[in-house]
């Protein structure tokens, strides 16, 4: 069994304002840095064997700070990015409810579809875990992405993942199994 331990990236000052950010390249801001420190120090006495993360800078600097005092390199993978929300990114949620009522109940986005995203995501993790047979990975990556691999698990992700959130994953026989 590999066990990845999936995380959100930290906090930056899109989230805050409720701004889609998809493929939008948004740095950390300053508690998204503590957020990811605080991050290394929960995972401090966990063994971590290798370090995985989206090309985006806030997944990508999450993961180093984790990383970092491991001795470890994050090997960034394009397939571990959020959602490609299209023309919506940029936008202010409150936007999109107003110029698009639909979304309250729909898709968001007119860039990549929610299955897209999965099936992306769910081919990298199977990589990943393909080259870490029995090892215990962390993969930084999105709140789209990690709903992709909640759901493909049959767990319930819905509601708001916070920033930095580990969501623990085996993959078992050749299937990605939660493990919370």
């Amino acid at each position: 069994m590999t066990e990845i331990l999936f995380v959100r990236h930290g906090e930056t000052d899109w989230n805050v304002e409720h701004r889609v950010q998809g493929h939008s390249d948004r740095p950390l801001n300053a508690t998204g840095e503590q957020q990811a420190r605080t991050l290394a120090e929960d995972l401090r006495s966990e063994r971590i064997d290798a370090v995985y993360a989206s090309d985006l800078s806030r997944a990508s600097e999450t993961a180093r700070i984790v990383a970092e005092e491991r001795g470890l390199e994050v090997v960034v993978l394009p397939a571990l990015r959020e959602k490609n929300f299209g023309t919506w990114e940029g936008l202010l949620d409150s936007e999109i409810f107003e110029r698009f009522p639909h979304a309250r109940e729909g898709p968001w986005g007119d860039g990549e579809g929610t299955e897209e995203v999965a099936e992306r995501v769910v081919t990298a993790l199977h990589e990943i875990a393909d080259r870490h047979p029995g090892g215990r990975v962390l993969v930084v990556s999105h709140g789209g992405p990690l709903r992709a691999v909640l759901r493909h698990c049959s767990v319930g992700a819905d509601g708001h993942i916070a920033n930095c959130h580990v969501a623990r994953i085996a993959f078992r026989e050749g299937a990605l199994l939660s493990l919370d």
